[in-house]
């Protein structure tokens, strides 16, 4: 239960930051530098949680099995 939710917390924080990546590359609007202030502690430590369950995503790759996927 507890991989599942710590999976589940990663990729809805990794959504939210390719959105926020989204929304400066399509329009230059940092929401996060807006909430948070530009560089300010708070805003490092999103950008460390975003950076962070981005590498605990890659380990997904290791667990999909190719016959599974046609």
């Amino acid at each position: 239960m507890a991989y599942k939710t710590i999976s589940y917390t990663a990729l809805t924080i990794a959504i939210i930051g390719a959105l926020n990546w989204g929304l400066i590359g399509i329009f230059g609007f940092n929401l996060v530098s807006v909430l948070f202030g530009e560089m300010t502690w708070l805003t490092r430590v999103v950008y460390i949680l975003v950076g962070i369950c981005g590498i605990y995503l890659i380990t997904f790759f290791g667990q999909m099995n190719p016959s599974e996927q046609e």
